[in-house]
């Protein structure tokens, strides 16, 4: 059976809450800035992947770095608006349960450092991870650098660490530095998506995480939660 020793969660969408967050702070800054508008579910569509490859997807016909700069400009004379987004209700217990199985934990996010910071110490979250990699620090997702950091990181080679995201851009990641991945539900993708872009199995939230690793590893989980 599968040994797993080191899990990689991605955040938004998977740890946090955050979709409805994010959608609205750039909905308030396309307004403010006097970008073309675009629907919620074009933003949803592509949270995960870095900055540039976001602003590419949604202003194809506009200069990114111009489209970047002035949001750049905005943000400094505005801040960036924004409400507390929540941890999903399974993970405080799940993320301590798994440390105390003896699983490194970390993260791989799109988000920058300064926002995967605030959102850590928002959520009083930041000792459950061993290492946190973010895009403005490394090449973004799906490129798989996030992940190849964290293993370097670590001293885990690929085939005892697993990825847990919501997007096939997390998928995609993994599956490019030939580590396993695992789909969530409660985030931004679907079930096909997840599947096609290489998860090997995909579950409603990590609070089934727990009893699927035990699965993995023949070992006493929470039997009540399979």
């Amino acid at each position: 059976m599968k040994r797993y020793e080191l899990i990689i969660f991605d955040w938004d969408g998977t740890i946090m809450d955050s979709a409805h967050e994010i959608v609205g702070a750039m909905q308030q800054a396309i307004q403010d800035t006097g970008l073309p508008e675009r629907t919620p579910a074009q933003m949803r569509e592509l949270i995960g992947l870095g900055i540039n490859d976001v602003l590419a997807r949604l202003w194809p016909e506009l200069d990114p770095w111009r489209v970047k700069e002035r949001l750049s400009r905005y943000r400094e004379r505005c801040g960036w608006p924004r409400s507390r987004a929540v941890l999903f209700e399974p993970v405080r217990e799940t993320l301590a349960q798994l440390k105390q199985d003896g699983f490194a934990l970390a993260v791989a996010t799109g988000k920058s450092r300064r926002g995967l910071d605030r959102a850590m110490q928002e959520s009083d979250t930041r000792g459950y991870f061993k290492v946190t990699r973010c895009a403005d620090e490394s090449a973004p997702k799906p490129a798989p650098r996030l992940v190849e950091d964290v293993l370097l990181r670590t001293a885990v080679e690929p085939e005892y660490a697993l990825v847990v995201g919501d997007t096939e851009y997390d998928m995609a990641m993994a599956q490019a530095a030939g580590v396993d991945a695992v789909g969530v539900r409660c985030g931004v993708h679907d079930d096909r998506r997840l599947r096609r872009a290489g998860a090997i199995d995909v579950l409603d939230d990590i609070g089934q995480l727990r009893p699927w690793l035990a699965r993995q590893r023949n070992l006493p989980g929470d039997e009540s939660a399979l």
